[in-house]
């Protein structure tokens, strides 16, 4: 009887899990679709703005990275596209709400502070 397995050898049963079950990301799962669009665009609002003015900052005076900075609004360019296509529409749809969230937050906490500043600092 021979207890060594060989590399061809291909045991599935109740305690291991088929090749097909580890692979269910790439059968288009729609929460992680979802989970990973709208991380992406929470992100995407924070890091794509900041990579931007600091590339600009390398590579110009102050003056013309400043009227260049609204060229970032190019990039907007990359969740559209995923929104046109069929296949990355959901992805980019939640991207679009990710990044519409970050910015409501950010705004809506500005706006508390300054209110708060005006009414009990000033």
């Amino acid at each position: 009887m021979d207890t060594h397995r060989t590399t061809d050898d291909h045991h599935t049963g109740p305690d291991v899990p088929d090749e097909r079950d580890l692979d269910w990301w790439h059968r288009d799962h729609p929460t992680f679709t979802a989970l990973t669009g709208f991380f992406t665009g929470l992100v995407f609002v924070i890091v794509v703005p900041g990579a931007f003015i600091t590339l600009l900052n390398a590579l110009f005076d102050d003056q013309v990275a400043e009227q260049l900075f609204p060229l970032v609004l190019v990039a907007l360019v990359a969740p559209v596209a995923l929104v046109a296509a069929p296949r990355t529409r959901r992805f980019g749809l939640y991207m679009l709400i990710g990044m519409a969230v970050s910015l409501v937050v950010v705004v809506g906490v500005a706006m508390l502070v300054i209110w708060y500043m005006v009414e009990f600092q000033g």
